[in-house]
């Protein structure tokens, strides 16, 4: 007989990983990361083909937390995007100096 998984047991939070953001459970690959790949066009399974240690029903269950929670994870991909820009402009002022 197959082993049945709950799926929600697939993602979650841990303080001291990522900040607390939600992650696939017992990796560091947070949902976030699955989400940016998604959204650059590539699909689950070539994901999971990127990130081999992860299987097809973990980058599924990113996607399904991405998608019930869009707002809050495009929220954090904006931010971080955000600090990246201005870290490197940071950066190319330091530079010129």
């Amino acid at each position: 007989m197959a082993t049945i998984t709950d799926i929600g047991t697939l993602i979650n939070h841990n303080p001291e990983v990522h900040g607390g953001c939600p992650i696939i459970a017992g990796t560091g690959v947070t949902v976030r990361r699955i989400a940016i790949w998604y959204k650059q066009g590539y699909s689950a399974e070539e994901i999971a083909e990127q990130i081999n240690h992860l299987n097809l029903a973990q980058v599924y269950a990113a996607l399904a937390y991405y998608h019930a929670n869009r707002e809050e994870i495009d929220a954090d991909i904006a931010a971080e995007a955000a600090e990246a820009e201005r870290l490197e402009k940071l950066h190319q002022t330091q530079k010129l100096s």
